[in-house]
């Protein structure tokens, strides 16, 4: 499914109208028969029950009159409370008025006390509250009558029913300023939007539930370019196995991680790549470490690097190593574990811009590159990647809150100008590529912000190299899935290798989705 901005959205809504005829009043029908029946939904019965009815002066407001109408149809009580400059109330949104006013709906204005003491008793009795105060062209900081009116709302801890985005969240950063509506439930017309899946405006969203309300499909799906990772996208990445694979056709993952203090992230990286599927799987580590990882280590091989001291690889007969190894395999992951020593960082640099293999760059080696990601261009292949947010913001010279307050743009903006694909980990992971494509996935859950759970990310990654031309997406699906399968067994006491051993069952459960499919 494709995530819109605002503004494309917006664009998408007009060109309904113009290059399909279908009728503005047409879609604001729809949106509010879909708002009416989620009420219906949360509420079983809306016979008899009270309902309040919150509209701003644009169209998202029309579409909450609209949905009024049909919840009164339906025997509702329904209350509507207005705020905004009538002077910007949109034809449709008079259409709707006229309608309600002719059946008798109560409408009331809010702009005396005395209408504003009235909301607050009504909000106390009533049963469910609709949301079409603020729509997706709200940015910034909210007017004071509609930041009034949302906290009053809120306050009266009732259901609320949200249009399109509870408001006062940005549609496009899912920032929230002062005061958002706390959803229950928030119905996305057309298209789900970037601030229903990036926190804090994913807190506010409640159950999100998506509607085209009779949007033309074709418009729903070209030249939009954001695209949300789910089960029906993720069937299409990984190839059945042939019959007659071995261990060698299923990937020879190379794996450069670990240094002293350091060596589970490279055992979780290392064998994340087995168990996702990768057939063979190498571990180049410092020399005075082998026998601990022999030990820890039965299915992954392990090679040996020279130390510039104990535990820590450095140096140009380690890179030489490297270099010629590197040659029998078919991906390089480097970096977990692998310390930051000024030596250690040279070797990265010398090894990710000489090898000419895929690669993929986690935690260390993503250090080694803070404030020079413009060398990142010079590699002979694009890398992948796969920062949390506090490593992305250092590689690009920023801070975690400049980042966030236009993620998705700036994590695209990053991949197209350093010609990488990266991986940000948040609380929902962003996947961008070289050419601005963005993927958004929601799996995983908050158990999983432990220690090593990225290095099985990485893991998972590389050892899918091989496999699937979407390794990628494909890593970050399989490491949500797992973590969700380990969190029904362990809660927020999973560790990281809970969702390395759940990994098997990710793909399983990928499998049967194709068989299904």
């Amino acid at each position: 499914m494709k995530i819109a901005p605002a503004k494309q959205m917006h664009e998408i809504d007009s060109a309904a109208v113009a290059d399909y005829g279908l009728p503005e009043l047409s879609l604001m029908e729809s949106a509010g028969h879909r708002v009416a029946q989620a009420a219906l939904k949360i509420l079983g019965n809306v016979d008899q029950k009270n309902i309040c009815a919150l509209a701003g002066s644009g169209n998202n407001g029309g579409d909450a009159l609209t949905a009024a109408r049909f919840l009164a149809n339906w025997g509702a009580k329904v209350k509507v409370f207005l705020i905004g400059n009538k002077s910007h109330r949109t034809d449709s949104f008079s259409v709707q008025m006229k309608i309600l006013r002719a059946m008798g709906i109560e409408v009331q204005q809010l702009e005396s006390d005395r209408s504003w003491e009235r909301l607050q008793v009504n909000l106390k009795f009533c049963d469910a509250i609709v949301d079409g105060i603020l729509g997706t062209g709200f940015f910034g900081e909210i007017r004071p009558s509609a930041l009034r009116l949302i906290r009053i709302a809120n306050a009266a801890e009732k259901p609320i029913i949200a249009i399109d985005i509870p408001s006062g969240v940005e549609a496009d950063t899912g920032i929230v300023t002062d005061a958002a509506i706390k959803a229950t439930c928030t119905v996305a017309l057309g298209l789900p939007k970037i601030g229903h899946y990036i926190c804090p405006g994913a807190n506010y969203v409640g159950e999100l539930l998506i509607d085209d309300i009779g949007i033309p499909g074709k418009l729903l799906s070209e030249n939009i370019h954001q695209t949300l990772l789910d089960d029906k996208l993720a069937v299409t990445f990984l190839p059945a196995r042939a019959r007659e694979v071995h261990k060698g056709s299923c990937g020879k993952i190379f794996v450069v991680a670990g240094s002293r203090g350091m060596t589970g992230a490279a055992v979780l990286a290392s064998t994340a790549a087995l168990k996702i599927g990768a057939g063979l799987v190498t571990l180049a580590v410092p020399e005075s470490l082998n026998d601990l990882y022999e030990v820890k280590l039965t299915e992954v091989m392990t090679v040996t690097l020279p130390e510039i001291k104990t535990g820590i690889i450095a140096g140009d007969e380690a890179a030489e190593i490297i270099f010629n190894l590197s040659e029998k395999f078919d991906a390089l992951l480097i970096g977990p574990g692998l310390g930051r020593e000024p030596e250690t960082i040279d070797l990265v640099k010398k090894i990710v811009a000489n090898i000419d293999k895929p690669l993929i760059l986690d935690a260390d080696a993503i250090f080694a590159y803070n404030g020079t990601a413009e060398e990142l261009k010079a590699c002979k292949q694009i890398p992948i990647i796969t920062p949390h947010l506090g490593e992305l913001a250092a590689l690009l010279g920023t801070t975690v809150e400049e980042l966030k307050k236009s993620l998705v743009e700036n994590v695209r903006k990053a991949a197209q100008e350093f010609r990488i694909i990266i991986v940000a980990k948040s609380e929902s992971t962003i996947i961008a590529y070289p050419n601005g494509e963005i993927f958004i996935s929601t799996l995983g859950n908050s158990g999983m912000a432990t220690a090593g759970s990225g290095d099985v990310l990485a893991g998972s990654i590389a050892g899918l190299m091989k496999l699937t031309p979407f390794a990628p997406l494909a890593g970050v699906y399989l490491h949500g899935t797992a973590g969700n399968f380990a969190a029904s067994e362990k809660g927020e006491g999973l560790i990281a290798s809970d969702i390395l051993e759940n990994l098997p069952a990710a793909v399983k459960n990928l499998r049967a989705l194709q068989t299904r499919d």
